[in-house]
């Protein structure tokens, strides 16, 4: 078990971006939510500081909880090599994705329990009687029944799933399902994916957000921007100004670290450019975005392509990144010379998260199109993040895409993500017009600021809290176990942790 570190943020600062109504909204959540929390502890708990969007959301929302006075505390479980290979697979069936194939059976049980125990044993004596404890994702379902123990209130949230849940997608319900039972409230980003069985008094739909004033999502001048990339790597040539960002607790900073960069020749600066920016991971298929590009969009149209995403070591949680990144390269390798040029695979380092997070900035806002053409997602932030640079967004009909892309509206929509050319007909249309694409770009920025801030996500995330603590709706001991039948007809053995 590793402690995060959480600096303290000012909630005035959205005072710059949000009108005045829900602005003081927002500031009147937080000091209500601080004497409903006075004496407790807040703690989440995951299973990785970097990578992906759950960890980027806690390295912010939880600042502006501590800002306002709320204790509030962060704890990453670091279990091994096997719990890392269990929990990926649920990860991928929770998506309906068979993944690498592997069952979760008795042995995948034991693993799993093994680890939950060694950071239950780490975790229970911290936590005292009446703080509360949010659990995120699989990792750290085995969790919810100990830390109850110790007279903590605990809600678990699920950042994963599947629109049309099938076999696969049960499977993983069915292993889960004993240990999120426990749980006082369980948590799903979009109503879709609340599993069947769960009593609806325990559970509340939250989406995700992000920081408007994050290193990721901070304004940028173009030159600056531009400088950013080309200090690290992506862009070729010196920069003409100084590639500084600024830091969430406000200290300028420069980028100084450079990626990992796949390509026969140099991203020309003025080359329209479409990016996807993403963990290197099959449900992303950068596969399927590069074959749709190349196979797709016209070559006079002189578009390039930067497939993004962070060094393949970097993400703890997610052994099979190295793998797929040698599976884009080696599908990279075999475009002919002329396709080749106009494709570049970008590993962006991860030791200093701020620092990797304003090169995504700076690869967001240079871009034309951003693309997100996922198998299956969870919610995909990175779509919030290109919409409030007001970049028009091609996406898959998948998950969370579709909350926040209208089509038509905000960006494109491919119904079937594994049709290429109806991908690169959409990429092709919005190349051609500048000018819905801008207009596009403006609607995105607006619908982010009303929807996915994080200032909306923390004010529905303390109304749950208040209402835990306030014991409304079922609690644990008294509610019908919550066990969905699993796809073998039968129900999941208790755990026994």
């Amino acid at each position: 078990m590793r402690e995060i570190d959480v600096p303290p943020l000012r909630h005035e600062r959205f005072r710059s971006v949000l009108a005045a109504e829900p602005c003081s909204r927002f500031g009147n959540g937080l000091e209500r939510a601080c004497g409903q929390l006075e004496g407790r502890t807040l703690w989440h708990v995951n299973s990785t500081a970097q990578g992906g969007g759950v960890a980027e959301m806690l390295h912010t929302v939880l600042g502006y909880l501590a800002g306002a006075g709320i204790r509030t505390r962060w704890q990453v479980i670091e279990g091994d090599d096997e719990f890392f290979e269990v929990t990926k697979r649920i990860h991928n069936l929770l998506h309906g994705e068979a993944g690498d194939g592997g069952e979760l059976g008795q042995r995948e049980r034991v693993v799993y329990e093994r680890n939950m125990a060694a950071a239950a044993q780490e975790l229970r004596p911290l936590v005292n009687a009446g703080d509360v404890v949010v659990l995120h994702d699989p990792q750290t379902a085995g969790l919810a029944q100990p830390l109850i123990g110790a007279g903590a209130h605990v809600i678990w949230s699920c950042h994963v799933g599947a629109d049309q849940p099938n076999d696969l997608v049960r499977s993983a319900w069915h292993f889960l399902s004993g240990y999120v039972a426990h749980a006082h409230r369980t948590v799903f980003s979009r109503p879709a994916y609340a599993w069947e069985g769960l009593d609806p008094a325990r559970v509340a739909v939250i989406p995700p957000c992000i920081d408007a004033f994050s290193p990721k999502n901070q304004s940028l001048h173009p030159e600056v921007a531009e400088s950013i990339l080309k200090a690290a790597n992506v862009l070729p040539g010196r920069p003409q100004r100084e590639p500084t960002f600024y830091r969430q607790q406000g200290a300028p900073a420069r980028v100084q670290r450079r990626a990992q960069v796949t390509e026969d020749a140099p991203l020309p600066a003025d080359a329209s450019l479409v990016t996807q920016i993403s963990r290197w991971d099959r449900l992303k298929d950068p596969i399927g975005v590069l074959r749709g590009f190349v196979e797709h969009v016209p070559e006079e149209l002189e578009a390039h392509l930067v497939l993004a995403g962070p060094t393949a070591d970097a993400v703890r949680d997610d052994p099979e990144g190295a793998e797929v990144l040698d599976q884009v390269r080696a599908e990279w390798g075999r475009l002919p010379p002329s396709a080749r040029q106009r494709v570049h695979l970008v590993c962006i380092p991860m030791e200093d998260l701020e620092e990797n997070g304003a090169v995504v900035n700076a690869l967001q806002r240079h871009a034309d199109v951003v693309v997100q053409k996922s198998l299956a997602e969870g919610f995909g932030l990175t779509v919030a993040e290109a919409m409030w640079k007001s970049r028009p967004v091609v996406g898959s009909r998948v998950g969370g895409i579709q909350d926040q892309v209208t089509h038509g509206v905000t960006g494109l929509l491919v119904d079937d993500p594994s049709d290429l050319k109806a991908f690169g007909c959409e990429l092709s249309t919005l190349l051609e017009d500048r000018r819905c694409a801008e207009d596009m770009g403006e609607r995105a920025h607006e619908r982010v600021r009303d929807r996915y801030l994080t200032s909306s996500h923390l004010l529905d995330y303390l109304s749950l809290i208040g209402d835990v603590l306030q014991g409304h709706g079922s609690t644990p001991e008294a509610a019908p176990r919550a066990v969905p039948v699993g796809a073998d007809g039968l129900e999941p053995p208790t755990p026994s942790l």
